[in-house]
């Protein structure tokens, strides 16, 4: 009886040390977020490239793509930082939240008063949102994959 106990608690041990920790974000999900992220932003940029507008037009528009992308993350960033009581400046997590709102408004009122076809502006309104959303998802996912790795080694 007595080998069989042990073999029963060897295999609950090997199955716990093969346990996945259930807040690491999965390899599905890391990979989905960075498509969703490059197929937002090189469709957008694609779409620049492509479009019949003036060379400063295509340079606002891919501005504000750069500029909404670093606002999101900041505000993924400062907001997440706050949630684990790490210092932010009021000062700083306000100025993420203004450059994320004003990326999205100068956007809009971009597209707005553009002389486009009503599914180009569409197409850049729907490639702007998915990059951006998705830069939040991969910038979540990496310090999720990174707190979780230095909790792992320090244990």
């Amino acid at each position: 009886m007595e080998p069989l106990k042990n073999m029963i608690e060897e295999k609950k041990a090997e199955r716990d040390s093969n346990k996945r920790n259930p807040f690491k974000p999965t390899g599905a999900f890391i990979g989905a977020s960075w498509t969703a992220l490059l197929v937002g932003t090189v469709g957008y940029c694609i779409g620049l490239w492509n479009a019949t507008m003036a060379l400063n037009e295509k340079g606002y528009y891919f501005t504000i793509l750069l500029f909404a992308l670093f606002a999101v993350i900041s505000v993924q960033k400062s907001v997440r930082d706050k949630a684990e009581g790490l210092a932010v400046t009021e000062l700083y997590y306000g100025l993420s939240w203004f450059a994320t709102i004003a990326a999205v408004v100068l956007l809009t009122v971009g597209l707005w008063n553009a002389e486009l076809l009503l599914s180009e502006k569409g197409f850049y309104a729907m490639s702007f949102s998915l990059s951006i959303f998705s830069a939040i998802a991969v910038q979540k996912n990496t310090r999720d994959a990174k707190l979780i790795d230095d909790n792992e080694i320090k244990l």
